[in-house]
């Protein structure tokens, strides 16, 4: 089972309470889970001591312990494991910050903004609050980085996950990044 529509499959099968579901789901999305896992760890300090396949793996046990999520499909799958390997990332940088009081601090790189003179390194933890921030004032803004930055998805795919036009995805990631350029930069 490796095609798009044996992994909406399975997960809806999932998400009505087949147990055997699980079964199928973890080798038909453990290669994107890796993939997106060291894609994220590709923007943390070198010597990060989450490997990215502790990553994926952390990041599907959150994911199938949820008991209130309806998987609508894989984009939406990995949308969602994109978040929580966010989360993971900041809950881990917050940890370490507070074990080192602020030294050697997890660092993320914003080169994918594409914005002239972004901050060069921003904090796990930093980021996470200002996606906070932004996800209080425009949640759906908030929702296209997590899944375009964090989740590597498409225009596209980010379209159908948040159920909207490509040409406002492309709209909200804009303003997304200038928000958050502005929001970090200030906090640097």
């Amino acid at each position: 089972m490796t095609s798009s529509s044996d992994i909406t499959r399975t997960l809806i099968r999932y998400s009505h309470g087949d147990p055997a579901a699980i079964d199928l789901l973890l080798p038909a999305v453990y290669d994107e889970l890796r993939r997106l896992a060291a894609a994220q760890l590709q923007h943390e300090r070198p010597g990060h001591t989450l490997q990215p396949t502790a990553l994926a793996h952390e990041a599907f046990l959150r994911l199938v312990n949820q008991r209130d999520v309806t998987w609508q499909n894989r984009a939406h799958f990995l949308g969602v494991a994109a978040q929580a390997m966010r989360r993971i990332l900041a809950d881990h940088a917050r940890k370490r910050r507070a074990e080192k009081r602020g030294g050697d601090a997890v660092r993320v790189t914003m080169e994918e903004t594409d914005l002239p003179a972004a901050p060069s390194n921003v904090q796990a933890d930093e980021l996470d609050a200002a996606l906070e921030d932004l996800a209080r004032l425009e949640p759906r803004h908030a929702k296209i980085v997590e899944l375009r930055f964090f989740g590597g998805l498409t225009i596209e795919e980010t379209a159908e996950v948040v159920g909207v036009s490509p040409a406002t995805v492309k709209r909200d990631w804009l303003l997304a990044r200038a928000w958050l350029y502005r929001e970090l930069r200030q906090g640097t």
